[in-house]
């Protein structure tokens, strides 16, 4: 055999990978697009379009909101969605966007007082 020959093994190793773009489709899948507003006299948050994980909870997103607006401990934090219903605190922002997401992007408004449902 010559020193050029290359074994199977080497071979498979050597097999293309998938595109870049192939890779952020499915990022895009793990993630979804959220778009944020605010209610009432709660603050605005600039950035209002975000990239969140379908695994994630309302709660945990209740919680990020509430940081970043920086409220109090003792302020409450009420998420709906399409200004109808409050989601349960333990449900998947994955499911949520499916049911109820349009445009690629799913709508949850934020506000500190009890405002719809």
């Amino acid at each position: 055999m010559s020193d050029n020959a290359e074994s199977p093994a080497e071979l498979q190793k050597e097999e293309p990978q998938p595109a870049p773009e192939d890779s952020t489709t499915n990022d895009q899948k793990k993630k979804i697009d959220l778009l944020l507003k605010a209610v009432g006299d709660t603050p605005i948050m600039k950035q209002k379009k975000w990239a969140v994980e379908r695994g994630r909870t309302v709660q945990s997103l209740s919680q990020f909101i509430s940081r970043f607006l920086k409220l109090d401990a003792g302020e409450q934090l009420f998420i709906y969605v399409n200004q109808s219903f409050a989601p349960s605190p333990d449900q998947d922002v994955g499911v949520l966007f499916d049911c109820f997401g349009s445009d690629g992007k799913l709508v949850l408004h934020y506000c500190k007082s009890q405002a719809w449902g």
